[in-house]
């Protein structure tokens, strides 16, 4: 699903037009679902003022109308049953739709953690009121009360003429809380974006506060900013809370109207001639009616806050869609060793000196280099650049003809294997799977075998390792190495404190792993680096 982005001159309701469009015949499902609710609607109006009317006749007269008031009831149960269902489908695809765009995008640092995180949850979970309430309920609004009051014309045109007075300024007074409503539900959520963000940052630097003591200092900031979230929702339900109040008075008045009509109707006390004549039963099926016309306006009134709520959120969630379809295609993994050259290429931190300058490499297609130097001297920064995890500060990297600087995301091209491979709970074959989950059995046993694995795949391993020695932990990576189909393999520091006989056993697994592939290792040991065609010492 693709939503178009919003921009300054879009309003927020254009932007959730797009993005609900591919679901639009779910959601037309529902409010038809919900505006066929009007026919049963009359029909217990109906059936109830038979009953009523035939009463001084006997009960037995009574129940046919008694008949169809309760088949209207019970068909208004399950019409309001499957509105409720296919809303509720319909938010579910939405949202799940919005979810994978989300995360399937890539949002090259453009959003921080926090936005990312809170339109991620709370925006597109924003939408679930809207979809499945909101968006049904408006259409049965604009068009249930006018067929209600259709109805009310056939027996009496004066009693509907009452009904639609009333009906205009309800509708006068529902969009003037609705702007104030939308200004507050804005702020509202991006008084939730700071909180989500300030609690995010802290979970962060959750150590340093610790260390300088700071937790009573920073309770207090959390304790600000959830209060300001507090004020704010506040000042949200009071507007829902004069919404409502302006439609249970005109729902009042119009049902007192009506009924101060058909009343005075019925006695011939009316202080003017009266423009029709009503018989008990049709006097009675209007007072039935009378507050129908309303029923879609009080279900209106208590989802127009879902509506506040999802355009609040349209711009945290328009950022995502910009960035998303800003990210570059990822390019294809190439089927063969690829070539690497280093240009110039300097990587330096933030707010530290530069811990490369000027490195220039050509690496051939399927060539191992070792890369040797003290600790400190970047050669695990060089790996990282590959995997994002170090800047590349100038200077550039080709790969295969394509530029890291433009494509900063090549981890499909990747085998990877590091000084603390990641352990999870889980069994040796599920831990090796993690390079490729898709990966069928016999290759995820071959992988094992090649690395030096010899005993049961199905041991459980705990979350710390437990169950490995150092030396299989070593061979975990080489595994998943061995496992992901990538063209391009690095190594850091493979063999580090281990014993001489372990690294000796682990020799033949690192020539095997690097086997038609573009190999870079980062060591310290000559033993490794004597695999290597080519050797740089930084």
């Amino acid at each position: 699903m693709t939503a178009q982005p919003i921009d300054a001159a879009a309003p927020q309701a254009q932007w959730l037009k797009a993005a609900l469009a591919p679901r639009r015949r779910l959601m037309a499902l529902a409010s038809g679902l919900v505006i066929a609710d009007a026919i049963p609607a009359v029909g217990f109006a109906a059936g109830l003022a038979l009953a009523v009317g035939a009463l001084p006749q006997g009960i037995s007269h009574a129940v046919p109308g008694a008949l169809l008031a309760v088949g209207s009831l019970l068909a208004r149960g399950v019409l309001a049953q499957c509105a409720t269902a296919v809303g509720a489908r319909a938010a579910r695809a939405v949202k799940g739709d919005l979810r994978r765009q989300v995360l399937n995008g890539a949002f090259s640092g453009r959003l921080s953690d926090a936005e990312t995180m809170t339109a991620t949850v709370e925006g597109v979970e924003a939408l679930d009121g809207h979809v499945s309430r909101f968006l049904p309920a408006r259409l049965a609004a604009g068009v249930t009360p006018l067929l209600l009051i259709a109805a009310a014309a056939v027996v009496s045109p004066f009693t509907a003429g009452i009904l639609i007075f009333t009906l205009a300024p309800f509708v006068i007074g529902m969009a003037l809380t609705g702007m104030a409503a939308g200004a507050e539900s804005r702020r509202q959520f991006q008084a939730l974006e700071r909180l989500s963000g300030l609690f995010l940052d802290r979970i962060r630097a959750l150590p340093a506060i610790l260390a300088f003591q700071a937790e009573t200092q920073q309770a207090a900031v959390i304790a600000r900013a959830s209060e300001n979230l507090a004020v704010r929702t506040g000042k949200v339900l009071k507007i829902a809370f004069l919404s409502s109040a302006i439609l249970e008075f005109f729902s009042a008045l119009a049902v007192a109207l009506v009924a101060v009509y058909c009343g005075f109707n019925l006695l011939k006390l009316l202080p003017f001639p009266a423009p029709d004549q009503l018989s008990l039963t049709r006097a009675f099926f209007l007072l039935a009616l009378a507050p129908e016309v309303y029923v879609p306006m009080r279900r209106l009134s208590a989802a127009y806050h879902d509506r506040q709520a999802a355009e609040a959120a349209v711009p945290s969630l328009a950022r995502l869609s910009d960035a998303a379809e800003a990210a570059p295609v990822r390019p294809p993994v190439p089927t063969t060793a690829p070539v690497i050259a280093f240009r110039d290429v300097e990587i330096t931190y933030e707010a530290g000196a530069p811990v490369l300058t000027g490195f220039n490499l050509q690496i051939a297609p399927g060539a191992t280099v070792a890369l040797l130097g003290t600790s400190g001297s970047g050669k695990s920064s060089l790996l990282h650049l590959f995997l994002g995890l170090s800047p590349l500060s100038g200077g550039e990297v080709e790969v295969h003809d394509v530029r890291l600087s433009d494509h900063p995301d090549l981890t499909a091209w990747i085998a990877w294997a590091g000084q603390a491979p990641v352990v999870v709970p889980g069994t040796l074959a599920e831990n090796i799977a993690l390079a490729w989950r898709a990966a069928p059995a016999h290759r995820i046993m071959e992988a094992a075998t090649r690395a030096g694995f010899t005993g049961d795949l199905n041991r459980i391993i705990d979350e710390r390792g437990g169950g490995l020695s150092g030396g299989e932990r070593r061979r975990l990576g080489l595994a998943r190495a061995f496992l992901k189909p990538a063209p391009i393999l690095l190594l850091d520091e493979p063999t580090a404190n281990l014993d001489a006989a372990s690294e000796a056993a682990l020799l033949p697994v690192i020539r095997a792993a690097a086997e038609g592939r573009t190999t870079l290792i980062a060591t310290h040991s000559e033993a490794v680096a004597e695999l290597a065609d080519v050797v740089v010492r930084l």
